[in-house]
């Protein structure tokens, strides 16, 4: 997989940094289940599967790590179901990496449902209206049986937009709930399913807060760094605010986060966007946009932005991307997606999935050949 002599090798933790270009960092996180190349962008399965794509076409694309929603395997199946099936590596028959998030970013879209107070959030099921009770220690308890190789602290994430005095009061319960975290974390963590059959352990990462303030996301990382996380996250963005906004608020909080562990920003974006902030120096990222946009029929390409439903590729025989080497535009048609798309065929979610999660991966190749190589800042004109 890596073509990088080992005395090359910088370790900082679990992740080891091979070539840097400006901010930029070309490296490799190690888990239990495996090496994980950075910058990565990691596929959402959010219920233990990526939307209409099976487990060995993702090995295929050369995806290393993926994504589980806490929130969604809590409901169901259950997370002692899965516990007591091996954990959700074993469960969803995937031997690759799996990050699961803290579920606080799914309680939070449960406004209208639920009710937050120092020890939790009360909230009632999306399914059937049960309530059910999320606390940081439960949090990690489900993610631990769950099994994934790297956990997030539970947070809150608040909306957009907020007062600063709104901001400052969830930042600090964030703050004391990761406390919670990690306490809760560290005296459970071998009880994870596979702890015999793996060398090493889940890892747990800390979530910076703090809204669209700079100060107050200063704050938040510093409270953070005193817990002492393997690896940080910037979490609370992609809630509404604008686009240039959300860039800004990533270019202030990185510098705040350490070198030598790994930089996770939450819930972004789109594929040019993902390339600039592997340029700024983030190492994972993760979105379910490519997924969501292929069930609505929108192709992300080389060229740009493709709406395989307009009417102007009914007779298109190229393939979606000339430039893409994925096995749908190695085989199919635009004039046959459309087809797919306009007649309500289940395999148009199919076949456009696993072109723009393979476009996704592409891009983020193709972003570490080029900090290998010096390159990525020039290539995408940053200064």
């Amino acid at each position: 997989m890596f073509n990088y002599p080992i005395t090359k090798l910088r370790n900082l933790s679990f992740l080891s940094i091979f070539a840097t270009d400006g901010p930029a960092r070309l490296g490799c996180i190690r888990t239990p289940h495996g090496d994980v190349e950075t910058p990565v962008f990691m596929p959402v399965g959010t219920l233990g599967s990526v939307k209409g794509v099976p487990q060995h076409l993702l090995e295929e694309l050369g995806v290393e790590i993926l994504l589980g929603n806490t929130y969604h395997l809590y409901l169901r199946p259950g997370h002692e179901a899965i516990r007591e099936m091996g954990g959700l590596h074993r469960f969803m028959s995937w031997e690759r990496s799996l990050l699961t998030d803290s579920g606080g970013f799914q309680v939070f879209s449960l406004s209208a449902l639920r009710k937050v107070s120092e020890h939790g959030v009360e909230f009632r099921s999306h399914l059937d209206g049960g309530s059910h009770l999320f606390t940081p220690e439960r949090a990690m308890e489900i993610q631990i049986a769950l099994g994934a190789d790297i956990v997030m602290s539970f947070d809150e994430c608040t909306e957009h937009p907020a007062s600063r005095e709104r901001v400052r009061e969830s930042m600090g319960m964030t703050t004391r709930w990761a406390r919670r975290s990690k306490q809760y974390f560290d005296q459970h963590k071998h009880e994870v399913p596979w702890a015999e059959e793996r060398e090493g352990q889940q890892s747990l990462f800390g979530i910076v807060q703090g809204g669209m303030f700079p100060d107050l996301r200063r704050e938040s990382a510093e409270r953070m760094l005193e817990l002492d996380f393997p690896g940080y996250a910037i979490g609370g963005l992609s809630v509404g605010e604008p686009r240039e906004l959300t860039r800004e608020i990533i270019a202030s909080t990185l510098p705040l986060l350490p070198a030598d562990k790994p930089r996770y920003v939450m819930g972004v974006g789109y594929p040019e966007e993902i390339a600039e902030y592997a340029a700024m120096g983030v190492d994972m990222m993760d979105c379910v946009l490519p997924t969501r946009a292929a069930r609505h029929g929108l192709l992300f390409t080389s060229e740009g932005r493709l709406n395989i439903k307009n009417a102007r590729f009914a007779r298109d025989q190229q393939p979606a991307d000339p430039k893409c080497a994925c096995l749908v535009c190695s085989r199919y048609t635009r004039a046959y997606l459309r087809h797919l798309f306009v007649s309500g065929e289940a395999l148009a979610a199919v076949l456009n999935t696993i072109h723009n999660l393979a476009h996704y991966l592409d891009t983020m190749r193709s972003v570490r050949h080029a900090i290998k190589l010096g390159e990525l800042r020039a290539r995408l004109s940053l200064h």
